[in-house]
């Protein structure tokens, strides 16, 4: 179940804003799509002929990398070879132009080029840098590369993610790039912002290693205030019990969570077992968590005598929170996400109808919406230069015939 990716007549709430995005891989042009999704004019600036890396990345509908559309729409593409210097002429006069640039080149990358900060201050005071890397654009570490894994290993997501006895384990997603991407969105609306008080744009300077380590949750004062290391709980939750993944007669999953000591004597009610809400080994949050292993062998043993449909029925009927783990096919399929429009359905073209992930933010009077597939490589260089440069088609074909479009 899907909704159409149809376009409204309502501006974005970054309608006017002018974006150029020189990112690859994820964390960058997630965030450019983010913008773009919010109004923002975004241009994805790419090498002539091979485009961004990823375009290169399986699966593909029709020569059209999935991996790329999914972190590119709401855009358009200009071919810019970076390393003439008719190329970055045509950026910089596309900085004159723009509120906000993003790039998540190795740090140090963006200077050798010409444009360090003070250099982009000078062509354009107004100008929003945001840029995204693995380690910042200073400390020790700054200059070396970094992918979300390795920012997951270094953060200690990675030691405290899959089974006590198992391996370190990383996340099923590249999470961290996800959530740089979001910090560097809200940094970039933030400095969107302070410019609209100050008249002065500013650096955004967004790290994956900073990003991971800020949803290590109570990891850090544990350490240092008790000497206590966060380690592996598998589905278990760390904070409270029971809260876990139980298998059910039928052999489906179903994940459940209790808080607060109403809801887990409905539980023991539910469960048949009402006596227990006042057994000292679970008579209280506490001593449930230092009694988690018994206790859910109780419950285990309740769950398996049930279908995952009536556990459910039973758990909802007492307000306990609690869903069926499901597949990729199940959730495609879901009907409260058709009706959030979370699928939605992109006219690309050149493979044709694609679904993809809908908008996660839904505003009430100046929607997201899809007004650009994913595009094409250098599919909008003409109209990009003519627009923002105001170039001339003889200007034009003669940036072509250099190589540097």
């Amino acid at each position: 179940m899907s909704v159409e990716g149809k376009a409204s007549s309502a501006a974005g709430a970054l309608d006017g804003i002018r974006v150029v995005d020189l990112s690859r891989f994820i964390a960058g042009p997630y965030c450019a799509m983010l913008l773009g999704d919010m109004g923002a004019d975004v241009i994805k600036v790419e090498p002539p002929g091979r485009g961004e890396n990823s375009r290169g990345f399986a699966p593909f509908i029709e020569g059209e990398s999935l991996y790329t559309m999914v972190f590119n729409r709401n855009k358009r593409s200009l071919t810019l070879d970076l390393r003439s210097q008719q190329g970055k002429d045509v950026l910089r006069g596309l900085l004159q132009k723009a509120d906000v640039l993003v790039e998540n080149f190795v740090p140090g990358t963006l200077e050798k080029m010409g444009f360090d900060p003070d250099a982009l201050k000078a062509l354009n005071p107004r100008l929003i840098v945001t840029r995204i890397s693995g380690f910042g654009q200073s400390g020790p570490l700054s200059r070396k590369p970094c992918f979300d894994v390795i920012a997951q290993t270094m953060s200690g997501l990675m030691d405290i993610t899959g089974d006590p006895d198992g391996r370190p384990t990383m996340a099923g997603t590249y999470v961290v790039d996800y959530s740089t991407g979001l910090y560097a969105t809200i940094g970039t609306l933030g400095a969107l912002q302070a410019r609209s008080r100050t008249g002065a744009g500013q650096v955004v300077d967004v790290a994956l290693l900073d990003s991971a380590l800020s949803m290590m949750m109570t990891a850090i004062p544990e350490q240092m205030l008790l000497g206590r290391t966060m380690t592996r709980r598998g589905n278990r939750d760390r904070y409270g019990a029971p809260a876990n993944t139980f298998l059910t007669a039928d052999g489906a999953w179903v994940h459940l969570v209790t808080t607060g000591e109403p809801m887990f004597r409905a539980l023991a009610a539910a469960m048949g077992r009402a006596q227990i809400a006042d057994d000292p080994r679970f008579r209280d949050n506490t001593a449930r968590m230092q009694n988690v292993e018994e206790l859910e062998k109780i419950v285990s043993a309740w769950t398996a005598t049930l279908t995952a449909e009536e556990l459910l029925s039973a758990l909802h009927a007492i307000g306990v929170p609690s869903a069926k783990v499901a597949t990729v096919a199940e959730i495609v399929e879901h009907p409260h996400l058709a009706h959030r429009g979370q699928i939605l359905n992109m006219e690309h073209p050149t493979a044709g109808t694609v679904p993809m992930q809908g908008f996660s933010v839904q505003f009430g009077e100046s929607p997201m919406q899809l007004r650009h597939p994913p595009p094409r490589l250098g599919e909008h260089t003409n109209a990009v230069l003519e627009e923002w440069l105001a170039m001339t088609p003889e200007q034009i074909t003669g940036l072509r015939a250099s190589g540097a479009v």
